[in-house]
């Protein structure tokens, strides 16, 4: 929930308040839910004459004419007879309204809290008028001051509104009392449910974000669910997505990660590698084959040595060599350091190319970097001895010796090269 968004709303609420002459129709229903424990004040009547340059004004205002609505104002104040606080109150809210919509927050601010002052101002513009300062601290970022105007508005309104609730729920949340904000929002949405409607889309992002606060992801797929089957949208999935990988549901957050890919909502490079490594990690590279080939031809991931380094390797456990060869020499081109070079050359020995195995081996070894030189060496070791090439084969095996990891399968090697050599000089012999 974002400030911003704290803000924009605020401001569409208190765009929607009735103007002054209103405020008797308002009043009136104000009166009628103030708490019953409470007494109702002797509403003062207004001057006729007052009545009517308030009129005045407000026609000034619904004109745009602010200026013109505030000379009036100013006018109507400076009577000799004096305002009684009911024509006080009315003016003091046309005020604020003034000042709201020329900007002037202070002064917006500082004409509500006159209204407060006033004795005997009428009972629901005094309501009112604590729910507008209410709403215009918040715009000013006043969300201690905020949530105390909006506590005292509690005290003097029987059922308040979800909208109300859901104002405290922010004005807590940027408070940091994330306990108070969800039960807040919370009692916001089960109203809404209980008329049969849909929880608006913030209330429940809200909803979901102090769930995420607690840890308790159980509840955020659950709320995101609710944001997904009425308000679809691909962040939604993408965080469903995420909580899955929280959950250690690897299966449901690949399957999230699907349903955007068929959609063609999956377009940013990072969405659709990691997608691709979730289908490695998941035992299925054809897939992940798949969607890095489709992506690379198509521009969505770049074709550098990294990416086409996955890419080939997918192929090659997806049991597909003859299509990881060409990705992998066109990543091993593209690379400056050795160990795509030496990948290849596995490669290329699966698929009985051992002389290109052979020069790969042996490229990666010369660029160097390599994590494995050991291994490296044992593969070019095989292709020399597929090749009949055994005394390279045994000069391989050697290096590859030198490493501890390595020194049992390169005797390994070596003996059985011996035993072969032995044999093959046998059946010269015979």
């Amino acid at each position: 929930m974002t400030m911003i968004t704290i803000r924009r709303w605020c401001v569409t609420l208190l765009l929607s308040l009735p103007l002054v002459l209103g405020a008797a129709t308002t009043a009136h229903a104000q009166e009628q839910e103030a708490k019953p424990e409470r007494k109702t004040k002797r509403t003062l009547a207004m001057n006729n004459k007052t009545v009517i340059k308030l009129q005045e004004a407000q026609a000034l205002l619904e004109a745009k004419d602010l200026d013109g609505a505030l000379k009036i104002l100013r006018n109507l104040e400076g009577v000799k007879r004096g305002l009684n606080d009911a024509e006080k109150a009315n003016i003091f809210n046309l005020y604020a309204f003034i000042y709201y919509s020329k900007e002037d927050l202070p002064r917006a601010l500082r004409s509500y809290e006159r209204i407060l002052t006033l004795p005997q101002a009428p009972e629901g513009t005094v309501v009112q008028a604590r729910y507008s300062l209410a709403q215009l601290y918040f715009v000013d970022e006043q969300w201690q001051k905020g949530v105390n105007a909006l506590r005292e508005w509690f005290k003097y309104t029987s059922v308040p509104s979800a909208s109300a609730h859901v104002l405290m729920a922010q004005g807590l949340f940027q408070l940091k009392d994330y306990n108070g904000s969800l039960k807040s929002v919370e009692t916001a949405i089960s109203m809404f449910r209980e008329k049969g409607k849909v929880p608006k889309e913030n209330w429940l992002s809200l909803q979901r974000f102090l769930y995420y606060e607690k840890k308790n992801y159980k509840k955020v797929v659950q709320i995101l669910k609710e944001l997904i089957t009425h308000y679809p949208k691909k962040a939604y999935w993408l965080q469903i997505a995420g909580m899955y990988a929280e959950l250690d549901q690897e299966s449901k957050q690949l399957s999230a990660y699907e349903l955007l890919y068929r959609q063609d909502l999956m377009d940013k490079e990072t969405e659709l590698t990691n997608m691709a490594y979730l289908f490695l990690g998941g035992d299925v590279p054809y897939k992940a084959a798949k969607v890095l080939d489709k992506s690379i031809k198509s521009g969505a991931v770049k074709d550098n040595a990294k990416n086409l380094e996955v890419l080939g390797s997918a192929w090659r456990q997806a049991q597909e060599v003859k299509k990881a060869i060409p990705v992998m020499a066109k990543a091993a081109g593209k690379s400056d350091k050795g160990e795509i070079w030496a990948r290849l050359c596995g490669v290329y020995i699966d698929n009985d190319e051992f002389k290109k195995a052979v020069d790969a081996c042996g490229k990666g070894l010369r660029k160097g970097g390599l994590k494995r030189a050991d291994t490296a060496h044992l593969l070019k070791g095989t292709a020399h001895f597929n090749l009949k090439q055994y005394k390279s084969a045994r000069s391989a095996f050697k290096k590859a010796m030198k490493d501890k990891r390595s020194e049992k399968f390169a005797k390994q090697w070596i003996k059985y090269m011996d035993k072969e050599l032995e044999r093959q000089k046998s059946l010269q012999e015979a």
